[in-house]
């Protein structure tokens, strides 16, 4: 009896981490906001102890910042943040992607043109949400497939830091078209086991983001001061 509650209690505790992963990575916490834990608790249907289980995980991931005689924040990253952070999450999936087209198995390469194709459906439905998982789900397999325990802890640290930031940089219509060809120009690389093309292309594929997200990040403050001005 004591083996089926715990594995009750892990379901449950992995349904909250991944759930309130979603509300920061997709906005609906909102970078800098407080975590109140009251109303998450409503809205999540849970008791405080998972939330607060879910809360210190997603802590050490990253998207959550535990600020003393405030609680837990969701994570806001300066332009500088971002910079180092794509900067360095660049060469990591760039060279990811080079030990990848060496590394993967043909059954792996399959699995990931079946995600692939998923991911096509998901655009071609403009569901930007299932589009991100599908797409986090690439660039992770693709990172598992260098087998470099070192490069995928690095990956996931840094990673995590910005999801937020690349889920909510496909919301440029053209911009997320352009993902999508750099993905199948990516798929191409790796069928053909084209290891130094990989690389080069995830780089710059990481450099668009890097830019795209800093764009929404300036342009920001300029539509809050706009409304001010037109308010006034």
């Amino acid at each position: 009896m004591a083996e089926v509650i715990e594995i009750a209690r892990q379901g449950l505790h992995d349904q909250v981490v991944s759930r309130l992963r979603a509300m920061l990575v997709e906005g609906s916490i909102a970078p800098g906001a407080k975590l109140k834990e009251r109303e998450l608790c409503e809205r999540l249907s849970v008791s405080r102890t998972p939330l607060r289980e879910a809360i210190k995980l997603l802590a050490a991931e990253g998207l959550v910042e535990l600020v003393p005689n405030r609680g837990a924040v969701a994570v806001k990253l300066t332009e500088a943040d971002v910079t180092h952070s794509f900067e360095v999450l660049g060469a990591l999936e760039a060279l990811g992607g080079e030990l990848a087209a060496r590394r993967m198995t043909d059954a792996e390469f399959s699995e990931l043109k079946a995600l692939h194709y998923e991911m096509l459906a998901a655009y071609a439905r403009k569901d930007l949400p299932g589009y991100y998982r599908l797409n986090a789900r690439i660039h992770g397999a693709i990172n598992s497939f260098a087998r470099n325990p070192v490069l995928a802890k690095a990956y996931h640290a840094i990673n995590a830091r910005v999801q937020s930031l690349r889920f909510s940089s496909n919301y440029d219509q053209e911009k997320w078209k352009r993902a999508v060809k750099e993905h199948e120009q990516m798929l191409e690389a790796l069928q053909a086991r084209d290891g130094a093309r990989l690389r080069a292309l995830m780089h710059e594929h990481m450099q668009r983001k890097r830019d795209v997200v800093l764009d929404q990040m300036r342009a920001a403050p300029a539509a809050v001061r706009g409304s001010q001005e037109a308010a006034g």
